[in-house]
């Protein structure tokens, strides 16, 4: 009788092994492949991330904000060579040096015009040449094989109310660690969706830089631009430093420790990630 018992206990504690070890891989997997895709997509420039949506927002650009640039730049050259022929005692003291230099200031802003989109793209190439050179230093990884194999000999020798009760814990782990992916993705593709709004209004602010008091709206454009673009460096630094962190995980004397210190670590590598935008913005003078 009591060894009916025995086979029912150790049936049951077979099951709650497979469904932990399931609950602890499956939970680990989604959220290291998640963290191995983020050093692949914020390595790209808007073009090599989705061509459709940079060619859709280049064709908007091309054909509903340049002729609006066209015109605030035209209103700008104007009202630049109106002040530079009255400023000196109203023409009386008229040299015709400033006529050159005002034909020189208007060839290099219709040059910058008609050239936003290689300016542009020349700033996140120069990100992504960043990026790539981490990329090759951050070697590490979240590899949690060792933790796993200690956690399955370690679940042998467990009776069946702790199995029941880690089981609990890892599936409420489980859905918080998917939840925490989902997080990741909306970090990585809310950065890119913020990066194709802003280049699809680059023509305007360019427009303004042939103007001193104008200018600072090109000049706080540019410092925006810089943020986004090495806002993917600082979010190669999160994850170098989550790596790390892991690294050291496998040194703790309790599996629970070592499964909730990676749960908490993933915790913090969400919220660095929501503030590399602030961060960076902040770095760069950019508000």
């Amino acid at each position: 009788m009591f060894g009916l018992f025995d086979s029912i206990a150790n049936w049951f504690r077979g099951i709650l092994i497979d469904a932990i070890m399931s609950n602890f891989t499956g939970m680990f997997d989604e959220v290291n492949t998640r963290v191995g895709e983020i050093a692949a997509q914020v390595g790209q420039t808007p073009q090599g991330f989705n061509s459709g949506i940079f060619n859709l927002i280049r064709t908007l650009s091309e054909t509903v904000i340049i002729p609006i640039a066209g015109i605030i730049l035209t209103f700008i050259l104007c009202y630049e060579l109106i002040h530079m022929i009255i400023d000196r005692n109203n023409m009386n003291d008229f040299d015709t040096f400033i006529v050159f230099k005002w034909v020189f200031k208007t060839f290099c802003a219709v040059f910058i015009l008609t050239n936003t989109f290689d300016i542009v793209m020349s700033v996140f190439s120069m990100a992504q040449n960043v990026v790539n050179n981490s990329a090759g230093i951050i070697t590490g990884n979240m590899n949690m094989n060792l933790a796993l194999t200690q956690l399955e000999a370690q679940l042998m020798e467990m009776g069946t109310g702790p199995l029941l009760g880690l089981y609990i814990q890892s599936a409420i782990l489980s859905i918080a660690m998917s939840v925490m992916s989902i997080c990741i993705f909306i970090i990585i593709y809310g950065r890119m969706i913020e990066i194709y709004l802003t280049i699809s209004v680059a023509p305007i602010p360019f427009a303004t830089m042939a103007n001193r008091e104008w200018g600072a709206i090109g000049t706080s454009y540019l410092k925006a631009l810089f943020a986004l673009a090495f806002q993917a460096f600082l979010i190669m630094v999160c994850i170098a430093i989550y790596s790390v962190l892991l690294q050291g995980i496998t040194a703790a004397e309790s599996i629970h420790l070592a499964i909730w210190g990676a749960v908490g670590y993933t915790v913090l590598l969400c919220f660095t990630l929501f503030k590399t935008g602030s961060l960076s913005k902040s770095l760069f003078g950019s508000h």
